[in-house]
């Protein structure tokens, strides 16, 4: 055990994930608008950032709140 490394030299710290990355449905609910309006938004590119995992779309949390800033700061 005397060879073991500290954690700092581990190299480049690793971002925890979100407990659990936002579907469609779920961007639709917190904003009170339809699935398509969603939808749309992603294929206009003005709704939060979305990613592919295979089939299905996901919203990282961090990212609709970093959208959700720049709309309230747009609207100020």
């Amino acid at each position: 055990m005397a060879n073991r490394r500290a954690p700092a030299d581990a190299g480049p710290a690793v971002v925890a994930l979100p407990a659990r990355f936002l579907t469609p449905e779920d961007i639709a609910a917190m904003f009170g608008v339809p699935l398509e309006t969603v939808y749309q938004w992603r294929r206009k590119h003005t709704g939060p950032p979305g990613f592919r995992v295979g089939r299905h779309l996901r919203y990282h949390p961090d990212a609709v709140a970093h959208w959700v800033a720049d709309q309230s700061r747009e609207a100020a």
